[in-house]
């Protein structure tokens, strides 16, 4: 399993209405950026992704999962761009701040604070597992420790 980072800004599409979604998730779509894209292309099925609020409250909120892989973005006609579906799994039981991340020196390298404007990252295992105890809950089994 790999682990990503997926950006949102809440006033467009927020954390409440990802988990609205149920089981079927909703479509990672409106990706411009061919990095960004090329990681979709990586996630595989399961893959588990930090639900992370940008502009408003800066703050990794919860925990979704790849449930469909890369297949063309519905929103547009060009080519190019696909993205994969998420599915909610978890709330973050006490979510973690960028100003959180950028403080813990364990977190130093991680892409959120080298590459801040990706709207979907890499995150190391290391990673991962330091973010989940940050935001209180368990990694193996998503529930609040």
């Amino acid at each position: 399993m790999n682990y990503w980072l997926m950006k949102s800004e809440p006033d467009a599409w927020s954390w409440e209405q990802q988990k609205a979604k149920g089981k079927a998730g909703e479509e990672w779509s409106g990706i411009r950026n061919y990095q960004a894209r090329n990681f979709m292309r990586e996630m595989t099925l399961g893959d588990q992704v930090f639900f992370y609020h940008s502009n408003k409250g800066l703050e990794v909120v919860g925990i979704a999962e790849v449930c469909a892989l890369s297949a063309p973005d519905s929103t547009t006609d060009d080519k190019r761009w696909d993205c994969v579906h998420i599915r909610a799994l978890a709330d973050m039981p006490k979510p973690v701040s960028l100003k959180d991340v950028k403080a813990n020196a364990k977190l130093e390298e991680m892409s959120l604070v080298k590459s801040f404007r990706l709207s979907v990252q890499p995150v190391l295992a290391s990673e991962w597992k330091e973010v989940c105890r940050m935001g209180g809950i368990d990694p193996k089994t998503l529930k609040p420790v």
